[in-house]
């Protein structure tokens, strides 16, 4: 079985893939100071959880934008699985990338790139709601265009709130009217007809960009949420980028079909 991580700056995400079937997944915070054996511990009890013992893990890939976790999740692999991780990469991930700089890109934004094309076969733009909100530009010959980063949406309201004293905390959630009547419905409003406004305004200047009309996906914890006031998002792939990190690892281990048509 393959376990696979996708690490945040806010959240780490981990899958369990039994052959192409993701059969578990969970979603946990991202803390900096844990220790490789607290890593390895949590780890094994996800999956006793879940049903199987540690040596049931037989490959480990491993998506991180936080790299003094880097070294803590290389020996935790090593040490609780007895097995060297795959770092996804610009260089490794199969997919070229036309960044000046291709090292610059966050290897989950990568990995969500290589998931959308496979998924759609054709050009797309993949919207991750995140710490920072990404949107990705993918060709239609399978190649990362680049994209837009912007506050996240919690980062936003967290701002909003340290920065206000009066103004109180609130779920981010869809307000029943745009024009709220009271300052925890103005507040829901504008954070959420406000990212609303945001997500689509970007993606029409994208997509006025792009040659070829793209499949536009959401991805991340509010992807849900925003894409139902979405006028341009087409679907929610809320698994995307462990589906990204699973093609990327076979394809390097010559077990998945090639990323390019």
């Amino acid at each position: 079985m393959l376990l696979v991580l996708d690490v945040g700056n806010t959240n780490t995400t981990l899958g369990l893939y039994e052959g192409d079937r993701l059969s578990h997944s969970w979603r946990l915070s991202s803390q900096r100071d844990r220790t490789v054996d607290e890593y390895g511990i949590m780890c094994r009890t996800l999956l006793q959880l879940a049903g199987f013992d540690s040596p049931a893990v037989g490959k480990i890939a491993i998506s991180s934008v936080v790299p003094p976790l880097d070294f803590t999740l290389h020996k935790m692999a090593e040490l609780y699985f007895g097995i060297e991780p795959l770092f996804v990469t610009a260089k490794n991930s199969g997919m070229p990338i036309l960044y000046e700089d291709a090292a610059e890109v966050g290897s989950d934004r990568i990995v969500n790139a290589v998931a959308a094309f496979d998924l759609y076969k054709g050009p797309s733009i993949i919207v991750d709601f995140g710490t920072g909100t990404t949107f990705d530009a993918v060709s239609a010959k399978g190649e990362y265009l680049g994209g837009i980063i912007c506050p996240g949406i919690q980062i936003s309201a967290n701002a909003l709130f340290q920065q206000a004293a009066r103004l109180h905390r609130v779920d981010i959630r869809r307000p029943d009217r745009v024009i709220g009547r009271n300052t925890t419905a103005s507040i829901q409003s504008g954070l959420y007809y406000g990212n609303v406004g945001l997500v689509d305004g970007v993606l029409e200047k994208m997509m006025a960009e792009l040659t070829e009309k793209p499949k536009v996906i959401a991805t991340g914890g509010l992807a849900p949420l925003i894409a139902k006031g979405s006028t341009h998002i087409e679907s929610v792939e809320p698994d995307l980028t462990l589906l990204g990190l699973k093609l990327v690892h076979d394809r390097q281990h010559g077990g998945s079909r090639d990323l390019m048509p």
